[in-house]
């Protein structure tokens, strides 16, 4: 775990000074994004942003799907390669799973994991079922950014350090029965069996080694 954190540190630091650069020049003369993509696409996160603060609360914004939700505008915006490069490397299969359950539960009505428990939820309104369905389309549009931008294979160490602040944030900031981003239990409930300072630190070394690297050597094949 030592030797990761040295070499991460190590990556981050001669990658860090050229980041503000690669947010612009990574974007390509004959294939930028269209105009109505990012419209379109930053109007649903306007009207999504007080819905879900309404009903679910701000913490809800440091799930790592709607967090790159979020940055995705900057990404759209400043057409960047790098930046799109950390949203796919950081929720791409978290997102596709995501669609994968919703779409078996309605075909065959089997319930999965239960991560879209609350979409059958009739509690819950409509309207706010219904933005949850960005887990689907968000794939889609990262996709198609890469396809017209590119991979930068720099995306899983700045996704990483993203996602050790948005972990911190989340252990330090939300209840254990949110359990936002598994930072306190694996699945739905937070665990007990271990302190859990130590269960936050092996998600922080878990995300890395078993999601942001191992979609990144994917990506870069497919991509780069």
């Amino acid at each position: 775990m030592t030797l990761l954190f040295q070499q991460l540190s190590t990556t981050f630091g001669g990658y860090f000074s050229s980041f503000q650069a690669s947010l612009h020049s990574s974007s390509l003369a004959d294939g930028t994004t269209g105009l109505w993509l990012k419209l379109a696409y930053t109007v649903f996160v306007l009207a999504l942003i007080p819905v879900y603060w309404k009903y679910w609360g701000p913490a809800n914004f440091l799930w790592l799907p709607d967090f790159a939700l979020f940055l995705g505008i900057g990404a759209l915006w400043l057409e960047s390669s790098l930046l799109t490069s950390i949203l796919a490397v950081g929720v791409l299969f978290p997102a596709l799973y995501w669609t994968f359950e919703l779409v078996v539960r309605l075909l065959s009505g089997k319930r999965l994991s239960g991560q879209t428990d609350y979409l059958w939820n009739q509690k819950h309104p409509l309207h706010l079922r219904l933005l949850s369905l960005f887990h689907v389309f968000l794939p889609a549009v990262l996709l198609l950014m890469l396809t017209r931008l590119g991979y930068d294979p720099r995306a899983p160490y700045f996704m990483t350090l993203l996602g050790w602040i948005v972990l911190f944030l989340c252990y330090k900031l939300t209840p254990p029965s949110a359990n936002i981003n598994w930072v306190f239990g694996f699945g739905s409930s937070p665990q007990y069996k271990i302190s859990s300072r130590y269960f936050v630190l092996l998600m922080m070394t878990l995300y890395p080694i078993l999601l942001f690297f191992p979609t990144h050597f994917l990506l870069a094949v497919i991509f780069w």
